[in-house]
């Protein structure tokens, strides 16, 4: 099918925005409450997203469309068995972790990042919601009444950055009728942020010093204060300053001259990067985090543990991050806590044969 027009579709703003909500609400109006819905509409209910929209949804939601695949992942959380589309495709490597019925789901596409989302294919499939969920962004308000006044299909966003999680997994479960799994979600959440609130309290002011570089090169850096650094920023200090941060997870394109500069005490390597080589290739091998052995590649699976996206994957990462950056303070078993977090957030039981996989560049005994 061919894809919409956005051109036309990002036209489509109100005329006086509504204001902006630090969390979603949920309420319901009966016929009587609210005599405008009439008899058509009697099960409906009344939501108001966290860009200060409110919308009319069912009261009893049963199939729902992901706008990306942030939102995807959260919906795998805490209702997979909802999802009628999803944003991206599993890929083999991820399918190990993933239902297998989500594997045949119809592609969508995502609205954010690739923009290739196909709204009529969406609204032929006939969910009774679209969820977005992560990062604000100014376009919001203009970009859900776009996709609910295109396809007669209500939109809403729940805004989903590290430390309004656990808010948003409370909202999704009462909007889905999930709160008993919505709360566990984010009391797991809670926990892995006081926790680390506690360790960077026993650090103080020896906050360890760090890059994150990715690509097939290794040249490219998540820089400070940009929603994918969340992590990074919180827990260490993040070289990676620059002057036009980018907002997307690819992160800044840089040079081995500047990452020399920069010489942090810790490397992270993303995925498929430079990690085999770095030990032996002339220009890594001085970089003091390399030749220390203080480098380590971000785990991977079913997501970066770091983020792309940027979702529930954090939470993990922030732990594994915490234990090869502070071991003195982190005293918790990182197997105890993965196993955990893999069985809530994608009810998988997680062997230690497969940790010391998916852990094996990622951790030193």
């Amino acid at each position: 099918m061919k894809r919409l027009n956005f051109r036309i579709l990002f036209c489509i703003s109100l005329l006086f925005p509504a204001a902006f909500l630090n969390a979603a609400s949920i309420r319901d109006f009966s016929r009587s409450d609210n005599p405008a819905n009439g008899v058509q509409n009697a099960a409906q209910t009344m939501f108001t997203d966290s860009a200060g929209r409110t919308v009319q949804i069912p009261a009893k939601i049963t199939r729902v469309s992901p706008s990306g695949g942030t939102a995807q992942m959260f919906l795998l959380a805490i209702a997979p068995d909802l999802l009628c589309t999803i944003a991206a495709p599993y890929t083999a490597a991820q399918a190990e972790f993933i239902p297998p019925y989500l594997l045949t789901l119809p592609v969508a596409g995502q609205f954010y990042g690739s923009r290739d989302i196909n709204l009529e294919e969406i609204a032929a499939i006939g969910p009774e919601i679209v969820i977005d969920a992560g990062e604000f962004k100014r376009t919001i308000v203009r970009d859900m009444d776009a996709i609910t006044t295109s396809i007669a299909v209500p939109a809403v966003h729940i805004t989903a950055d590290l430390y309004s999680t656990p808010q948003a997994f409370r909202t999704l479960g009462k909007l889905l009728g999930r709160e008993e799994k919505g709360e566990v979600l984010a009391a797991f959440c809670e926990k892995a942020l006081s926790n680390s609130k506690e360790i960077m309290a026993k650090a103080g002011n020896h906050k360890k010093s760090i890059l994150y570089c990715q690509g097939a090169q290794g040249l490219s850096v998540l820089a400070a204060g940009t929603f994918h650094t969340e992590i990074l920023d919180s827990l260490a200090d993040n070289r990676a300053v620059t002057a036009n941060p980018s907002s997307r997870g690819s992160g800044n394109e840089t040079d081995m001259e500047q990452i020399s500069l920069w010489d942090p005490e810790v490397i992270l390597i993303g995925p498929n990067s430079v990690y085999k080589t770095a030990a032996t290739d002339p220009a890594w091998r001085q970089l003091r985090a390399v030749k220390s052995g203080a480098y380590y590649e971000v785990p991977n699976g079913p997501y970066n543990w770091m983020g792309s996206p940027s979702s529930i994957n954090r939470f993990i990462g922030m732990i594994w991050l915490e234990k090869i950056l502070y071991p003195e303070y982190a005293d918790f078993d990182l197997y105890d806590e993965t196993a955990e977090y893999y069985k809530l957030f994608y009810d998988f039981e997680l062997s230690r044969e497969r940790f010391h996989r998916l852990t094996a560049n990622s951790i030193r005994e």
